[in-house]
C-alpha cells in the first residue's frame, strides 16, 4: 500500500473552510481522506470522548509532549490552553495509506510543510476581501463587535503567509473554489 500524505488546510475565520473541507471529505471518498485526532489541554465539552474528537491531556502532560518532540505542531492559544497534531498519530494514519486532513493556522502549516516538505500540500482558503469577510462574521451573528475586529486583526496578519502556501483557494463561489481545491489535491496525490 503506498504511503498517504498531508493536505493542510488554513485560513482565517470567516472564510468558509470547514464547509469546504466538508463537502471535500463528505463526496470524495476514493481520495481516502482523514482527519487526524489532535491533541487538546482543555477538558472534554458534552459528549466528546477520548481519542475521537481529541485526545484529551493536562497542561502537564501536553507540556512533556512538547519536550518530547511529539507534536509536528501546537499552539497555546490561552494560557495552559493547547492544541496540536500528535506525529504518532498522523504517522500510523499515513502508513495506512490515508491521506491525513488537517485543519491549523497559518504558523502550524508552515512548520508542517518543513517537517514533510513535498509530503505535504498546503492550501490557504481566504475570503475575496476583508469586506466579505467582515460581512460573513456579522451575519453568523456568534460574534460581539469586539470579537469580529479581532478575528479581521488577526486575518490580516494571516493573510501574509498566503505565499507560504502552496497553492491559495479564493472562496467567493463554494462550487467554485471546491473545484479548485479538489484539482489541487488530485493532481498532489496523483489521481486524476
Amino acid at each position: 500500500m503506498e504511503t498517504g500524505k498531508i493536505i493542510v488546510f488554513s485560513a482565517p475565520s470567516g472564510s468558509g473552510k470547514s464547509t469546504l473541507i466538508g463537502r471535500i471529505m463528505g463526496e470524495h471518498p476514493e481520495l481516502r481522506l482523514a482527519f487526524s485526532v489532535s491533541c487538546t489541554s482543555r477538558p472534554p465539552r458534552g459528549a466528546e470522548r477520548d481519542g475521537v474528537e481529541y485526545f484529551f491531556v493536562s497542561p502537564g502532560e501536553f507540556r512533556r509532549k512538547i519536550e518530547n518532540d511529539e507534536f509536528i505542531e501546537y499552539e497555546e492559544v490561552y494560557k495552559d490552553r493547547f492544541y496540536g497534531t500528535l506525529r504518532a498519530q498522523v504517522e500510523k494514519q499515513l502508513a495506512r495509506g490515508e491521506n491525513v486532513v488537517l485543519d491549523v493556522d497559518v504558523a502550524g502549516g508552515c512548520r508542517i510543510k518543513e517537517r514533510y516538505r513535498e509530503q505535504a500540500l498546503l492550501l490557504f482558503v481566504m475570503p475575496p476581501s476583508l469586506q466579505e469577510l467582515r460581512r460573513r462574521l456579522e451575519q453568523r451573528g456568534t460574534d460581539s463587535p469586539a470579537v469580529i475586529e479581532d478575528r479581521l486583526a488577526k486575518a490580516e496578519y494571516e493573510l501574509g503567509f498566503r505565499d507560504r502556501y502552496d497553492a491559495v483557494v479564493v472562496n467567493d463561489n463554494l462550487d467554485t473554489a471546491v473545484g479548485e481545491a479538489l484539482a489541487k489535491i488530485r493532481a498532489f496525490i496523483g489521481q486524476k
